[in-house]
């Protein structure tokens, strides 16, 4: 099984990228702390999304009301010296209030471009699946192009891109299901739960006091460029693609891993699951202060990563099985290096 021990520690390569690493995963570990002054509990999901911020992906949060999921990305704005906007998606939304329109000027006698809030490094898409198809459409496309097309000009959108929507899984009605290409686009689907009992009386005692904590600014967006930059540098080895390779190809082709899932998956993990379980596993290599991926980096993100792009059979969702437990049983199954 590859572990850390297996690589070559005096590797001078190797060196220099676990002593960039530690440098850098302090920094991002100090927005973890900050972020968690404001928000009791939920560590791993705040690192979660951390992690998809250094390697630079899109994220889906999703849980019930009241679970702090817009003051989580709130907070985690304040700790980033970068713009910041927040969209509340609602019915009535148009494409044009996301990405901007042409407004015809009087007095210059020309049309003007009238940039709409996508252009901003941090967007929050608040209740996403509350807005229709089209305005859904115009910030996924934005998403996956990082360019706007606005009445035949085409806009960069400015690095660092960062988008974190939100969705309420319990609410169906005046809401439109995301489809399941769009879904995609997102590089880490994450689900918050309810607090524990403990958590549940800490965040009575901050909420319910009159100086109430807020997070400080702790990098700026340069820095946020240059951890993305370099987490495209840490290493991973072949036999970690052969790996992350054999993960994918088991949700399309589990009778060839003698997983037992007939009639349960009708539709496998996309190509983009197998890049982005290698991104965000490097992106956890560096928060863990390493220069290279081992499997337990892999695994720690997977169902992130894959449990919004396994589609299960009617039957299958019927009898209670869940995304999760089909992608516990492929990493039970495909063995590691």
């Amino acid at each position: 099984m590859t572990t850390e021990s297996s690589y070559d520690s005096t590797n001078p390569e190797i060196q220099s990228l676990n002593e960039q690493s530690k440098q850098y995963a302090e920094q991002i570990m100090q927005i973890v702390d900050e972020v968690q002054k404001v928000i009791v509990g939920q560590e791993q999901v705040i690192k979660k999304l951390v992690i998809a911020m250094m390697a630079d992906g899109h994220v889906l949060l999703e849980g019930v009301p009241g679970l702090a999921k817009t003051k989580m990305v709130d907070t985690l704005s304040k700790t980033i010296s970068s713009n910041f906007c927040r969209i509340q998606f609602t019915p009535d939304l148009l494409p044009a209030d996301i990405i901007g329109t042409k407004i015809y000027d009087n007095k210059e006698e020309k049309f003007t471009t009238e940039k709409g809030p996508i252009f901003s490094n941090l967007i929050l898409a608040d209740e996403i699946n509350r807005a229709p198809p089209k305005v859904q459409s115009a910030l996924l496309e934005a998403m996956q192009e990082r360019q706007v097309s606005i009445h035949g000009d085409t806009y960069e959108i400015e690095k660092p891109f960062l988008v974190l929507a939100t969705q309420n899984p319990i609410e169906s009605e005046g809401t439109y299901r995301l489809p399941e290409a769009q879904v995609d686009r997102f590089a880490l689907k994450l689900i918050i739960d309810y607090p524990s009992k403990d958590n549940e009386k800490l965040i009575i005692q901050r909420n319910t006091q009159e100086n109430k904590p807020t997070a400080q600014n702790i990098i700026s967006k340069e820095k946020i460029l240059e951890i993305q930059n370099f987490v495209q540098k840490i290493y991973a080895d072949e036999k970690i693609e052969e790996y992350v390779s054999s993960i994918v190809d088991a949700t399309r082709n589990p009778k060839n891993y003698d997983l037992g899932l007939d009639g349960i998956i009708e539709f496998g993990a996309s190509p983009r699951a197998s890049i982005w379980l290698i991104l965000a596993a490097k992106a956890h290599a560096l928060l863990s202060g390493r220069g290279f991926v081992i499997p337990e980096d892999i695994k720690s993100i997977a169902n992130d990563v894959l449990r919004h792009r396994i589609i299960l059979t009617f039957e299958a969702e019927a009898e209670g099985n869940t995304s999760d437990d089909l992608i516990n049983k492929i990493l039970e199954k495909v063995r590691a290096p």
